[in-house]
């Protein structure tokens, strides 16, 4: 209308109005001139400050708090806060809109200046080291739209006050400290997307009602948490859901109903995780889920056949029903061809742990090309499956426990070159390996312990990762190690019982990233070679019940990881150098037992002061023992570092779950209460000092009795003198205490009574005298325990000491009574003993049980009773004897 208007115009009106509407479009330029950050200055308001100056006090006091923020500060070349790294400011105003500082490595607590920051709609911290409290005014950042806190230190509630957030969108606070119930104020957050509070480890509580309030929400995580209850029906509200991971909490409920909870986002959910809680029920059709791609309900306690059919579930990708064998209605049944038979897009099958009879057809041929395949402790066998012929994909088999009693066939070799892990442990797979140098293209792990696998161990990848060939009928020698690539991140090596022999290769130089050796129970024999030496990520080195001769190279000084060496049994001789305790200061455990050592204990060894296990016996150690005990912190104190013994290995890169991670416990053979137990899994909480059987002389030193923590002491069958100290009633953890075969002399202390925990208590063949300290604990042990002392007296040996005399009661006419007894006991009589015995026994002896502080407390009681009669029957046998 306009244009037709200007055209109909004269030519000069027309001129008029071009030069009116260009003035106006100048004004209008000139006026946005400053939005635009030039001015008539040119060049010069180009580069005009935007920063706001108290926004940039703020940021400054932030940096004060978190340490490293370099690019951040006063200078001159830093005056325009909008341009330092991680900063974000809006065009308009120049306020501060994002503050992205992920991954910073920064650390300290976040300053309450960040609060001036009012125009914040994102704020990103996470992936650094912040500790201390989330700060409850953080909800006054009203325009928030993404709070990402993820991978700090926070600790402490969560602060309802982030409930007033309204135009939050994404929430994320995982993996940090925060603790107590999950406050029900976050449900009021009905834009919100995406929620994270997984590994938190101290969230408890049931999960607020509110969250069905949460009506945007697309991904909801509250794994590894301490939460419990069930998923509130409210989660029917939750259409959008797309996500939702909820394991390893302590969550009861039945399956069939949390589905229930989720029946409106039934066509839109993805990913369910519930792995790892208490939910009970069988295993119900997931037929209208028909977008699943991911469903986890393994280590549960759900029970009962398996369907035949999941339903079509077209989209499905990874399925893990493994680890519901915790009680004893677990899955069960046979699993068929039908099963599966719908899951086309399956690459991801776990069902190990479980009762489940796998009986596929022969001709089966699977609809899906998986490429995980965990199916542990199944019923397989007695054959190798022959459906596993199909699958050309697999990068990840375990088919452990199978009960296989099979030969491997040829075809098995050649069926994924992209496989980087195989399990066939724990089955009665014979036979011979073939030659697997060439068959795998990507870095493997390989586990076949347990099974008949004879005859020599061929070449094997150059690129292995994790070897496991224990416990099988391996002989010969280990020359295969030498073709081994030396930038394969090969870290674990057992080839334990089995028949190898000869001497050890040189050529451990190129392994440096094995961490841990087990050559246990074979027939190696030999000097250490040095290269052995330069192993610098060995943790534990474990060579037991060999026959290993010579001195220990000089060069395991260099392997400053290791935490276990256990060469027992084997035929080591030289002295025991001082470099073991003043380089390998993180050693756990050191077993050098049965061997030929000779020479003093050096006193360097106190420098261990992690050692849990130290374990010298049956030696010819001489000299004194070391005056430094008090140094071994593990065993001192009761809040040491506790180091760990179990060696955890990725089996392959990527994962997410706790599945997909290979354990592998490291184990110890020691001299406990008198026999030769081997420890794997407790052996982190074993504390013990075996010294036995040597020719150490002189006196048991008094630091001994600050080893609190110490579980058992073994000095015995050498040359020691001396008094037992008094103060050994401070090892109040004793359970096993053996000092004889030696010299020790004079009387046993009476606070040896205070050691409540005494299981195992050996003071025979020693010089003691003395009277047998009375308490209810050492005159429960046999007399065999006191043996072979003549001057020890007192029970429970059968010498008495001076004054004691043995009282004979004549003997009293039981006929009249008898009678009377007879007419007063009655069947009511018998009745009422019953329940009179019942309530004592369990009312004194049940709250013994439970209760360990009054447990102690009562058998105090009971030894000052004992010893107050003893005193008093003492005294007045003095007072009658000076009356006569």
């Amino acid at each position: 209308m306009v244009t037709k208007i200007i055209i109909m115009l004269p030519k000069s009106i027309q001129l008029l109005h071009v030069f009116v509407v260009v003035v106006v479009l100048s004004l209008l330029l000139l006026n946005y001139i400053p939005v635009l950050g030039l001015s008539s200055g040119g060049v010069e308001a180009a580069n005009k400050i935007r920063c706001i100056e108290r926004e940039k006090q703020a940021l400054l006091k932030f940096k004060e708090a978190a340490n490293i923020l370099s690019s951040w500060g006063n200078e001159e070349d830093k005056q325009d806060c909008c341009k330092w790294r991680g900063v974000h400011c809006n065009n308009h105003g120049g306020h501060v809109t994002m503050l992205d500082l992920h991954d910073w490595y920064l650390s300290g607590k976040i300053s309450p200046s960040l609060l001036e920051l009012q125009h914040l709609k994102y704020l990103d911290l996470s992936g650094n080291s912040f500790e201390g409290r989330i700060l409850e005014l953080i909800a006054s950042l009203s325009r928030l739209q993404v709070l990402n806190l993820h991978s700090n230190y926070f600790g402490g509630p969560i602060p309802h006050q982030i409930g007033n957030l309204s135009n939050l969108r994404y929430l994320d606070l995982s993996f940090n400290h925060l603790e107590g119930p999950i406050p029900h104020q976050l449900g009021n957050l009905s834009n919100l997307r995406y929620l994270d509070l997984s590994f938190n480890f101290y969230l408890e509580g049931p999960i607020p009602d509110a969250f069905g309030n949460m009506i945007s929400l697309v991904h909801l995580n509250l794994s590894f948490n301490q939460l419990e209850g069930g998923i509130p029906k409210s989660f029917v509200n939750l259409s959008r859901l797309q996500s939702l991971e909820m394991s390893f909490n302590n969550l009861t409920d039945e399956l069939s109903e949390i589905l229930h909870q989720l029946s409106r986002s039934e066509n839109s959910l993805q990913t369910l995780n519930l792995a790892g809680n208490q939910l009970s029920g069988t295993l119900p059709d997931f037929t209208r889920f028909s977008s699943l791609r991911e469903l986890d309900l393994s280590y549960n306690q759900l029970n009962g056949p398996i369907r035949e059919s999941f339903g079509p579930l077209p989209s499905l990708v990874h399925l893990d029903l493994s680890g519901n064998q915790i009680t004893s209605n677990s899955f069960q049944g046979i699993i068929s061809d039908a099963h599966l038979s719908n899951l086309y897009s399956l690459q991801y099958l776990d069902l190990s742990f479980n009762q489940l009879v796998l009986n596929f057809s022969s001709d089966w041929d699977p609809p899906f090309q998986l490429r995980q395949i965990s199916l542990a402790f199944c019923k397989l066998g007695p054959y190798f499956p022959k459906w596993l012929r199909k699958q050309n994909k697999i990068s990840n088999l375990d088919i452990s426990g199978a009960g296989i009693s099979d030969t491997v066939p040829s075809w098995f070799w050649d069926l994924s070159p992209e496989l980087n892990f195989l399990n066939l442990s724990c089955n009665q797979i014979n036979g011979l390996l073939p030659d697997l140098s060439s068959k795998f293209t990507d870095a493997i792990g390989i586990d076949l312990s347990s099974n008949r696998f004879t005859c020599q161990i061929p070449p094997l990848p150059s690129n292995l990762t994790f070897l496991n060939l224990s416990k099988n009928m391996f002989s010969g020698s280990i020359s295969f190690l030498c073709a081994i690539s030396s930038t394969a991140a090969f870290s674990h090596l057992d080839l334990s019982s089995n028949l190898l022999s000869g001497r050890l290769p040189n050529c451990w130089e190129h392994l440096k990233a094995l961490a841990f050796i087990n050559l246990d129970n074979n027939n190696f024999s030999g000097a250490l070679p040095s290269s052995i030496g330069s192993l610098n990520a060995i943790e534990a080195l474990q060579l037991r019940n060999n026959s290993f001769s010579g001195r220990l190279p000089n060069s395991l000084n260099k392997c400053v990881q290791l935490k276990i060496i256990d060469l027992a049994q084997n035929r080591f001789t030289g002295k025991i150098q001082a470099w073991i305790g003043i380089r390998l200061t993180r050693l756990i455990v050191l077993s050098l037992r049965s061997n030929k050592f000779y020479g003093s204990i050096p006193q360097d060894i106190c420098y261990l002061n992690y050692i849990q296990v130290l374990d010298l016996s049956q030696n010819d150690l001489s000299g004194k023992l070391p005056q430094c005990f008090s140094n071994f912190s593990a065993l001192v104190q009761s809040n040491s570092p506790k180091g760990t013994t179990i060696f955890k290995y990725t089996v392959y890169e990527g994962v997410t779950n706790v599945s997909d991670f290979l354990y592998y416990e490291s184990n110890a053979l020691v001299q406990w209460k008198g026999q030769e137990r081997e420890y794997g899994k407790q052996l982190g909480l074993l504390k013990m000092i075996d010294l036995s059987s040597n020719k150490l002389t002189g006196k048991i030193p008094q630091q001994v009795a600050s080893l609190t923590e110490l579980v058992s002491l073994n000095l015995s069958r050498n040359n020691l003198a001396g008094r037992i100290i008094q103060e050994i009633g401070q090892m109040k953890m004793l359970e096993t205490l053996d000092l004889s075969a030696n010299r020790l002399s004079g009387e046993i202390p009476t606070s040896l009574a205070d050691l409540t925990f005494l299981d195992v208590l050996n003071l025979s063949n020693n010089n003691l005298s003395g009277k047998i300290p009375s308490s209810t604990q050492l005159q429960s042990f046999d007399a065999s325990a006191y043996s072979e002392n003549p001057k020890l007296c007192g029970r429970p040996l059968p010498s008495k000491c001076p004054g004691e005399e043995t009282i004979v009661e004549p003997p009293i006419s039981t006929k009249g009574i008898q009678e009377d007894e007879d007419r007063f006991i009655t069947s009511g009589f018998y009745v009422s003993m019953g329940i009179g015995f019942t309530l004592g026994f369990w009312g004194v002896f049940g709250t013994m049980l439970c209760n360990s502080p009054f447990r102690y407390a009562y058998f105090k009681f009971l030894d000052r009773i004992q010893n107050w009669f003893y005193v008093t029957a003492v005294l007045n046998m003095a007072r009658l004897q000076r009356n006569l």
